[in-house]
C-alpha cells in the first residue's frame, strides 16, 4: 500500500504541481464539460498560483517516490459576503492525480483545511466546485447553493457550482 505525506507547499513544488494539474484537469473534467470549454479553460486553471503556494495555507500530498499526487488549500475571505454574514474561508485550487483517485488524498487535504479553518475561528468554507467535484464536496459536508459562471481571463466562461461548508 502506498504511503502518502501531506505537507505545506513550497515554491520549489510549482513545476510538479503544474504537471499534476495538467494530468488531472483534462481527464477528470472531460465527462462534465464540453471540449470547447476544456480547450480554453484548462490551460488557465491547470497552473499553480505562486501567491497561493506562498500563502501558508496551501498543501501538497506526496507519494513515497516524492511525486506530488494532490494539492489544495484555503484562504481567508468570501467573495460573496455581504455585511453581517459570517466570515468564511475559500477552498483553493484542489486537484488529485487521476492515477491515484479514491485513495483518500483529496479527503486528507480537505480534512486539513477544515481543521485549520476551525482553528482560525472562521465560520466555514466557500467553494466554487467544478461540476466533476460536486459529489466529493458533498461527501465532505458541503451544501450546493447553485450554479455560477466564473469569468476567466479573455472573457472565457467556466461553469461551476457554488458550495458552502459550515464549521
Amino acid at each position: 500500500m502506498e504511503t502518502y505525506a501531506l505537507r505545506l507547499a513550497e515554491r520549489r513544488d510549482i513545476p510538479r504541481i503544474d504537471a499534476m494539474m495538467a494530468r488531472s484537469y483534462p481527464k477528470l473534467l472531460a465527462a462534465d464539460y464540453p471540449p470547447s470549454v476544456l480547450v480554453t479553460a484548462v490551460p488557465m486553471i491547470a497552473r499553480a498560483q505562486p501567491a497561493l503556494v506562498d500563502s501558508g495555507t496551501y498543501f501538497v500530498v506526496e507519494g513515497a517516490d516524492g511525486a506530488i499526487v494532490g494539492a489544495g488549500g484555503w484562504t481567508v475571505g468570501n467573495p460573496h459576503r455581504t455585511p453581517g454574514d459570517p466570515v468564511l474561508g475559500n477552498v483553493r485550487h484542489f486537484a488529485t492525480d487521476p492515477d491515484v483517485l479514491r485513495q483518500g488524498i483529496a479527503r486528507r487535504l480537505m480534512d486539513k483545511c477544515q481543521s485549520e479553518v476551525r482553528h482560525h475561528g472562521l465560520a466555514g468554507l466557500n467553494c466554487m466546485s467544478t461540476r466533476s467535484a460536486i459529489r466529493f464536496y458533498q461527501a465532505m459536508g458541503f451544501e450546493a447553493l447553485g450554479e455560477v459562471t466564473i469569468q476567466l481571463a479573455g472573457g472565457i466562461d467556466f461553469p461551476a457550482e457554488r458550495m458552502v461548508w459550515r464549521a
